[in-house]
């Protein structure tokens, strides 16, 4: 009873999860077409929602999160902090974000490496 009560409330967080990222990117897209205004900045928060959708639906499809998405999202959050504060910002935040980055995207292929192994190890067994 209680793994049922768990399922389905993993499933209805994912459905909010999901329609919520997609009504988001919707408003954004409509604000950005009312106002004529689609600058950088807006469209990585459009990318971010994309990959939020995309995890969802990869988490739907197999029970399991790629964690290279996690990450992909965070890239995505950092790169869109630079540019929203790029010229206002202190040097070195500028730099502690751009290694941030640099971090994570280290980590990302490393984990996509990881996911290569993986699949070949399935394939000899």
């Amino acid at each position: 009873m209680t793994k049922i009560a768990f399922e389905w409330g993993e499933k209805f967080i994912l459905l909010v999860i999901g329609v919520g990222a997609f009504v988001a990117a919707l408003i954004e897209i409509y604000t950005a077409i009312i106002h004529y205004d689609l600058q950088i900045e807006k469209l990585f928060t459009l990318f971010i929602y994309a990959e939020i959708i995309g995890m969802v639906g990869a988490y739907t499809s197999s029970s399991r999160i790629p964690v290279t998405l996690p990450i992909i999202i965070a890239i995505t959050a950092l790169c869109r902090l630079i540019v929203m504060h790029g010229k206002d910002m202190d040097a070195f935040v500028l730099m502690g974000e751009s290694g941030s980055v640099l971090l994570l995207s280290g980590a990302a292929y490393i984990m996509s490496l990881k996911g290569k192994l993986s699949l070949e190890k399935k394939k000899l067994h």
